[in-house]
């Protein structure tokens, strides 16, 4: 798990610089540090759960506001026809932008459960 870990710490400090660029980096640049920082406890094999679920919570409920917003998941799938989200992002075709900020939240959602579950296994 240490190495899981730096790759995801490298990954998302890589993933917040990146956002400096976005219309909205004091939103996904917080987002990208504090799953960092959670990243960095468990590479020192650090375990506080309370962190676990205030970021679960956070990534979660913006997952389901970016899924249903209105020009979110729902909207690239069912009008959009699930065109491609590694094209070039266009302001004409904002629901690619939401469907890549949803799926970011689903990589983090998930980099967070897979350390809990280790945690709370090598617990037992």
């Amino acid at each position: 798990m240490k190495l899981f870990n730096f790759i995801f710490i490298v990954l998302f400090i890589v993933a917040a610089i990146l956002q400096y660029n976005d219309s909205d980096p004091y939103i996904w640049i917080p987002i990208y540090l504090y799953a960092t920082f959670i990243c960095y406890k468990a590479f020192q094999k650090k375990y506080t759960p309370v962190l676990y679920v205030i970021g679960l919570a956070a990534y979660s409920m913006y997952a389901v506001i970016l899924f249903f917003d209105k020009t979110g998941v729902l909207n690239w799938k069912s009008e959009h026809h699930a065109e491609s989200i590694v094209q070039s992002m266009q302001a004409t075709k904002p629901w690619i932008e939401e469907t890549r900020e949803f799926f970011g939240l689903l990589i983090l959602i998930v980099v967070l459960l897979l350390n809990m579950l280790w945690f709370k296994r090598k617990m037992k």
